[in-house]
């Protein structure tokens, strides 16, 4: 392709080269507006890969995207900004300590029915192999654990931070609704 005018390339293929453009100067600030957009899930783990070896290198990456899981992979700090208020802001991790909710990846065999009588239980989704329960605090977590202990062939039982996109869509949700 080093022959073509970008004109004749793919938007992926133009993505990529602007991005290879800019990271081969090793800049050590990086202004990124959805970085990935375009790319193929190959070159999106490359480009991956090689801007958290930058920001592990000394570069300050400011980073501009609607892919929350994208966001979470590369932010310490971040801003979320709604009609161009911020809605959230802070530190990653503040933010989700802040947010009490948890989830609780569960494996086995559970009564989903059972499992939503206990308070503090928020939902529960089935999903393909594990049960996914939202709880509204950490403070959940014994009641839950006390009667999965009781169930059978349980494998999995992990408790997790919400993810950004849970915490984003809850955030801009109550904005939306103002």
């Amino acid at each position: 392709f080093k022959d073509k005018r970008p004109c004749e390339l793919s938007g992926g293929m133009r993505q990529r080269a602007a991005l290879i453009r800019t990271l081969v100067l090793n800049p050590t600030l990086l202004l990124l507006d959805e970085p990935f957009s375009g790319l193929d899930p190959f070159n999106v783990e490359l480009f991956k890969s090689e801007i958290v070896r930058m920001a592990e290198n000394g570069s300050m990456i400011i980073f501009s995207s609607h892919r929350m899981e994208h966001v979470e992979l590369f932010c310490k700090k971040l801003v979320v900004l709604l009609k161009g208020k911020s809605v959230l802001e802070g530190n990653l991790v503040d933010i989700k300590k802040q947010y009490r909710k948890k989830n609780i990846k569960v494996c086995g065999d559970i009564d989903v029915l059972e499992v939503k009588k206990i308070k503090g239980v928020v939902s529960v989704l089935e999903e393909a192999s594990q049960y996914e329960i939202k709880i509204e605090s950490e403070d959940v977590v014994p009641l839950v654990f006390e009667y999965v202990s009781r169930c059978s062939n349980i494998t999995k039982f992990v408790v997790e931070e919400p993810s950004l996109n849970e915490i984003f869509v809850e955030k801009v949700g109550e904005s939306y609704e103002k």
